[in-house]
């Protein structure tokens, strides 16, 4: 498809890696090959680390993304009014977004990434050099990160469904599939890459950074795929996979780094992150209070703020917003806020990938599918009291399913707060008609859109093309 790339990263990380001193083993670095590539240890570590770098940047666009249509954020820049219109009004009078805006993203940079993981596999499988447990480890890592990369893909798309398959000529277009058989991909590929990381043996054949510590062998990086496995699990039973999804989900909750017991806050944000620093060459936390100030937070989240017992507002609200100077989108295109977030407080904070806090809440969800009602309320009221510091709350197993469901999104929305979360939660749902419409009416009425478009220039390579190469999106 026309948004991978063949070799890029590999590429230029290979012309850097003829400068040094150690010369990598490959007899011509200009025109580098998977065979080549799969014998030289220096350029296997080069790709591992290129994959975690293109995740990680793609991060701070997806949470600013879904932040903004799920009413969390705004982004208020003073000269750039599309950075509102173009996410919640589209094209006027429409309520559709435009395929040529700037909500586009979650897509180029995927399946770039997503190039490179194809490479990596098929270095993995190939190699004279590793031995069959580092092929495993190679193999699991590689299909953890597809699985992810394909999961951000498809939450954002839902309906539109995406592409899976990544064809050895670029070139070549790759065909769209339904969003069911996506994520019957996604749920497949991390199996697979659970059995591998199983057999990986004890250590990777490459160095993985300092944010998954503690998760950084193939038995330890297992416990992250299967954190990623259960959040795919849950958005599939709600999208279509039902019972069998929902236990599914229990399943990889019950084999990933879950901490049912968690009380504290270190204990509840445990799992793996991506790190930034202010080191030349690396990048910022995009998200940063110090650089990212026309990153606004939604006045709703301090209204529907719950209390404590002493009249103060739920904690995490009062770590996680902060005033801000008033400021309102340019030319009348939102609503004034006068909040802020204080998530990510400095250049160099970390970005979770999946916390243990998630993990719970989305065991939660799982329970209640289950008709383990009691369950669901147990970790809802874990939550309030450790996380948020307010009662437990008033539900019983007599309460409706709707009610105790409500209980759950909202501490989803404040112990997730800014990370990606809450407009995918309230799709799933069928609740985004709850989200607020800060302008109802006239020419930039505001909407809620319920995918973001695949991107026009994805559709006109494969205009005239019969289905499935055009797309539903197309």
């Amino acid at each position: 498809m026309t948004t991978s790339r063949a070799f890029a990263t590999l590429g230029a990380a290979l012309v850097l890696g003829a400068c040094s001193a150690d010369k990598l083993d490959i007899t011509n670095p200009n025109t580098p090959s998977v065979a080549a590539a799969s014998g030289d240890p220096q350029a296997l570590q080069l790709q591992a680390t290129g994959l975690l770098r293109q995740l990680r940047g793609g991060r701070g666009g997806f949470i600013s993304n879904t932040g903004i249509f799920g009413r969390e954020s705004y982004n208020y820049t003073p000269q750039e009014g599309r950075n509102t219109s173009n996410y919640l009004i589209g094209i006027s009078g429409q309520n559709r977004l435009d395929p040529a805006g700037f909500a586009t993203g979650v897509w180029a940079g995927q399946y770039g990434n997503l190039r490179d993981v194809f490479n990596l596999k098929n270095v993995a499988t190939t190699s004279t050099a590793l031995t069959a447990e580092q092929k495993a480890a190679t193999l699991g890592f590689a299909k953890t990160i597809e699985g992810l990369e394909l999961l951000y893909v498809i939450s954002t798309r839902d309906t539109l469904g995406a592409i899976v398959e990544i064809k050895a000529n670029a070139s070549e277009l790759a065909a769209f599939v339904s969003r069911d058989s996506v994520y019957k991909y996604i749920l497949a590929t991390l199996d697979e890459g659970a059995t591998n990381l199983a057999a990986g043996g004890s250590a990777f054949p490459f160095t993985i950074h300092a944010g998954f510590n503690g998760f950084n062998t193939p038995s330890t990086f297992r416990l992250f795929n299967r954190a990623i496995a259960a959040r795919a699990a849950a958005y599939y039973a709600t999208s279509g996979g039902g019972a069998a999804a929902w236990q599914r989900a229990l399943t990889a909750l019950g084999a990933s780094f879950i901490n049912t017991a968690a009380t504290t806050r270190a204990q509840l944000d445990a799992g793996p992150a991506h790190v930034y620093s202010s080191a030349t060459g690396d990048a910022n936390n995009p998200l940063n209070v110090v650089t990212a100030t026309d990153i606004y937070a939604h006045e709703s989240i301090r209204t529907d703020a719950q209390n404590k017992a002493n009249g103060s507002p739920d904690d995490r609200y009062t770590a996680k917003i902060g005033s801000r100077p008033t400021r309102n989108a340019p030319s009348g295109l939102g609503i004034a806020s006068s909040l802020g977030f204080n998530v990510y407080p400095a250049l160099t904070s970390n970005i979770p990938i999946i916390r243990n806090e998630e993990l719970l809440l989305l065991r939660a969800e799982a329970l209640l599918a289950t008709a383990d009602k009691a369950g669901a309320i147990a970790i809802v009221n874990q939550l309030r009291v450790n996380s948020g510091g307010l009662a437990p709350s008033t539900l019983t197993t007599a309460s409706t399913d709707a009610d105790v469901l409500t209980e759950i999104l909202y501490n989803k929305r404040y112990s997730l707060l800014l990370e990606g979360h809450r407009w995918i939660d309230m799709r799933r749902y069928g609740r985004l008609n709850q989200l607020p419409l800060d302008i109802a009416t006239g020419t930039n009425a505001h909407f809620v859109a319920r995918v973001m478009p695949i991107p026009q220039g994805e559709c006109l390579v494969r205009v005239g093309k019969p289905a499935p190469l055009a797309g539903p999106g197309c």
